[in-house]
């Protein structure tokens, strides 16, 4: 079992914009400004949240998915034939 890591404190002045910069890049990215710049620190990639119009598409998709299997199904079970699937 590792030893538990030595924390240290940073203490950092920023300019006003500087600050507002990293409070708007860490919410654009979900975390908090502590999170954000230590990923910044160890080189993992940061990426922004999907906007909410993002979210949505992907749940269409997702149920555009599904019928689409629902379809399938019915068709290789014999309960519909490829006409029906065509004509909805």
């Amino acid at each position: 079992m590792g030893l538990p890591k030595e924390k240290h404190h940073l203490h950092i002045e920023l300019t006003a914009e500087q600050y507002q910069q990293l409070c708007r890049q860490a919410k654009l990215c979900g975390l908090c400004k502590r999170a954000y710049i230590v990923r910044l620190i160890d080189g993992t990639p940061i990426r922004a949240r999907p906007s909410q119009e993002i979210k949505d598409l992907r749940t269409e998709i997702h149920h555009i998915g599904n019928n689409i299997n629902q379809i399938a199904r019915s068709v290789n079970a014999g309960i519909a034939t490829a006409e029906d699937a065509q004509h909805g």
